[in-house]
């Protein structure tokens, strides 16, 4: 008697990026294929309708980096996130208009001298297009570009925002941006291309340390025309582009969420909960 037939079952179809939805939530209706005319459009769209946040990790939340994850979350729920969750989710709208994109990483300067030793804790894209490289990059809070980088060195480029420029010191790129009339670097990187699992390691230690910022305080921001919202604690900066900037503190837990809901366009996961823990956390000064 012959053995019976082994039965094969096909693995689950990958889930599919929804553009459509995307679109939807940044607000995009141009053209739909990998130009530069494209990538700066949607470049610039994102940070302007998805807030950098850290809510999760201030909560306690766990943080999935799995495109249908970032999906529900940043897409659907309308919530922000940090940087591997911007660009991991940024990096699925690319591929899924045409472009060739890769995933590089970066030793965060911000605040810091050029040549300090600092871990590869952020994310940054590589896009190529007729030839040459450039960079994309939707989630480094409030400095987060507005548009993409041309990879050459020592040329001021325009951003809807802030100028930027690239510089090359030790074999490393510095990303910069003037800011106050003067030029400050915000990360240094190679061009080692990068991948969700290198991601998913640092994205852990980062929001489940208790040493972490993302854990400590809280952060959000968001890039409109013309100017930048910016939130650390209960600080929240206004940056008006060639104006001075406006700055307050915001007295309770109540007017911390309207802000966030209302400024950021964040749609908190649970508010009461939120304040609880942002008292707790000593946001207002007092711990409960």
């Amino acid at each position: 008697m012959s053995a019976a037939p082994t039965l094969v079952h096909p693995a689950p179809a990958e889930p599919s990026f929804d553009l459509d939805a995307y679109f939807r939530r940044i607000g995009y209706e141009g053209p739909r294929e990998p130009t530069l005319a494209v990538l700066k459009a949607v470049h610039e769209a994102h940070p302007r309708a998805i807030a950098f946040e850290n809510l999760d990790p201030f909560l306690g939340r766990p943080i999935r980096l799995d495109m249908q994850s970032l999906q529900d979350k940043l897409v659907q729920t309308r919530r922000g996130g940090y940087c591997y969750e911007q660009n991991l989710l940024f990096m699925h709208a690319l591929k899924a208009l045409g472009f060739e994109v890769g995933g590089l990483a970066a030793r965060v300067l911000w605040g810091r001298p050029d040549d300090a030793l600092t871990p590869r804790s952020h994310m940054l894209l590589r896009v190529g297009l007729d030839e040459r490289i450039w960079l994309a990059d939707v989630g480094f809070g409030g400095l987060t570009q507005t548009g993409p980088l041309l990879l050459e060195k020592d040329i001021e480029q325009e951003t809807p925002h802030e100028p930027f420029r690239l510089v090359e010191r030790a074999g490393y790129f510095h990303v910069q941006a003037l800011v106050g009339g003067e030029w400050r670097s915000l990360y240094r990187f190679d061009l080692s291309e990068h991948h969700e699992a290198d991601y998913a390691i640092s994205s852990y230690y980062l929001s489940t340390n208790p040493a972490s910022h993302f854990i400590s305080g809280l952060i959000a921001a968001r890039a409109i025309l013309g100017r930048r919202y910016a939130l650390q604690g209960n600080r929240l900066s206004i940056h008006h582009l060639g104006a001075e900037s406006e700055r307050r503190e915001l007295a309770t837990a109540d007017e911390l969420v309207g802000v966030l809901e209302e400024l950021f366009g964040l749609e908190l996961p649970d508010p009461r909960a939120f304040m609880r823990t942002a008292e707790a956390k000593g946001l207002f000064g007092a711990v409960v």
